[in-house]
C-alpha cells in the first residue's frame, strides 16, 4: 500500500507516482504532441521482480491537481490485471481473478487500485479523532479511514465508493509505505502522515487480522533511506523534540512554540494508535523532559497554560492506551503535575496565595 500526496510528488516531479508504476511494471504513455494519455506496460523480459499488486492512497491534493497521472494509475492496474501473465510473475492478475471469482464482478471492478476520498471532501479524519481522544479502539480508527477512503478511480477517470474491492485489497497488503519528501516536515510534525499512512496501517490491519510493517522512504538529503516506521519516529523524536536546541529554539517562539511540541507528542501518539510502533522509550523521554523537570514545567505553563495541560494529558491518554507502561512513581509524579496545571490553568492557585 503506497500513500501519494500531490505536492510531494509535484515538488520530486512524480517520483512516488514512478515507484507504483515500477512495481506494477508499467510506464507512462504519450500522445503524438508529448502530452500524457495513460500508461502501458513493460515486457515482463524488462523486469527485474514479478509485477507487483500495488494499491494506493491519494491524498484529496493529488486527487485534484493530478486526474491525468490519477487514470493513468488507474489504466496501470488494469493492464496488468488484464495481461495474459502467470500468476506467479503477475499478482495483480492473481488477486483480481481470485476477486472475480468470490464476488463475480468485472475485471474491471477487481482490478480497482486507486482510492481516494469522495469529490470534495479531503483527508481521513483519523488525526480529528485522536486529537480529541474520542475513540474506544484501534479498529475505530480503521473502519473511519476505509469509508473516507473507498471511493476507487477508473481508467475513465470516474470515481465511486468501492468498500468491497478495498477491504479485498486491504486484507492482501503486506507493508505501507509513504515518501517524506522535505526536510522541513517529519512524520511527527503533522498529523497528515499517521491520517493517511497510519490510517491504512489500522485498516489493513483489521483486515488482514494481523498488523503489517509500515515503512518511510527519506528522499529529504537526496540519497533516499528506507526505514522502518519505528526508526523514523525514534530519529525525529531524538533529533527533534527531545534535542535541546530544538525545543528550546521552539521556545523562544513562546505561545505557537509550546503548542509545536504538544503536537510532536500528540502525533506521536497517533502512530501509536495506528500502528503500534512507537517505542515506549519516547514518551518516557518526553515525561522526563518536559513535565518531570519543575522549571520547564513551569516554563512551558507561563508560555502556553493550555498546551501545558494538553501535554500531561496527553501521556496520560498514552498510559491508559498502554502505548507504555511507566513505573509507579513516575506515574504517579505525572498525575500530580497534571492537577498542578489545572489548577494553574484555573486559577486556583492564584486565589489561594492572595
Amino acid at each position: 500500500a503506497l500513500v501519494l500526496w500531490g505536492t510531494d510528488n509535484l515538488k520530486s516531479e512524480g517520483g512516488p507516482i514512478a515507484q507504483a508504476l515500477a512495481l506494477l511494471g508499467a510506464a507512462p504513455r504519450f500522445d503524438s504532441f508529448g502530452r500524457l494519455c495513460g500508461a502501458c506496460l513493460l515486457p515482463t523480459e524488462q523486469l527485474s521482480h514479478p509485477r507487483i499488486d500495488v494499491m494506493l492512497t491519494l491524498s484529496g491534493i493529488f486527487r485534484d491537481l493530478l486526474p491525468l497521472q490519477t487514470r493513468m494509475l488507474a489504466e496501470a492496474a488494469y493492464l496488468a490485471a488484464a495481461a495474459d501473465e502467470p500468476a506467479h510473475i503477475n499478482f495483480v492478475r492473481k488477486h483480481a481473478l481470485a476477486h472475480m471469482a468470490k464476488k463475480n464482478c468485472d475485471l474491471e471492478t477487481a482490478s480497482l487500485r486507486v482510492f481516494s476520498n469522495a469529490d470534495g471532501t479531503y483527508g481521513s479524519n483519523v488525526n480529528y479523532l485522536i486529537d480529541s481522544g474520542r475513540w474506544d479502539d484501534e479498529d475505530e480508527l480503521g473502519d473511519v479511514f476505509a469509508k473516507r477512503k473507498c471511493f476507487a478511480h477508473g481508467r475513465n477517470g470516474q470515481a465511486a465508493a468501492q468498500a468491497d474491492i478495498m477491504a479485498s485489497v486491504l486484507a492482501g497488503v503486506d507493508l505501507a509505505y509513504q515518501n517524506l519528501e522535505s526536510v522541513e516536515l517529519g512524520v511527527t510534525t503533522v498529523d497528515h502522515y499517521f491520517d493517511s499512512l497510519g490510517g491504512i496501517s489500522r485498516a489493513a490491519e483489521k483486515q488482514k487480522g494481523e498488523a503489517i510493517p509500515v515503512y518511510i522512504g527519506d528522499h529529504t538529503r537526496g540519497t533516499g533511506v528506507v526505514r522502518t516506521l519505528a526508526d523514523q519516529v525514534a530519529l525525529e523524536s531524538r533529533t527533534r523534540v527531545l534535542n535541546p536546541k530544538w525545543y528550546e529554539g521552539m521556545l523562544k517562539h513562546g505561545h505557537e512554540g509550546v503548542r509545536h511540541i504538544e503536537c510532536h507528542l500528540t502525533n506521536t501518539v497517533g502512530w501509536s494508535a495506528t500502528t503500534g510502533q512507537v517505542a515506549p522509550w519516547v514518551y518516557q523521554q518526553f515525561t522526563q523532559t518536559f513535565v518531570l523537570d519543575e522549571t520547564m514545567r513551569d516554563r512551558l505553563a507561563a508560555l502556553n497554560p493550555k498546551a501545558a495541560v494538553k501535554v500531561v494529558n496527553r501521556l496520560l491518554e498514552a498510559e491508559r492506551r498502554s502505548f507504555w507502561r511507566p513505573d509507579a512513581e513516575t506515574l504517579d509524579a505525572l498525575k500530580r503535575a497534571g492537577e498542578e496545571l489545572e489548577d494553574r490553568l484555573e486559577g486556583i492557585g492564584a486565589e489561594v496565595a492572595a
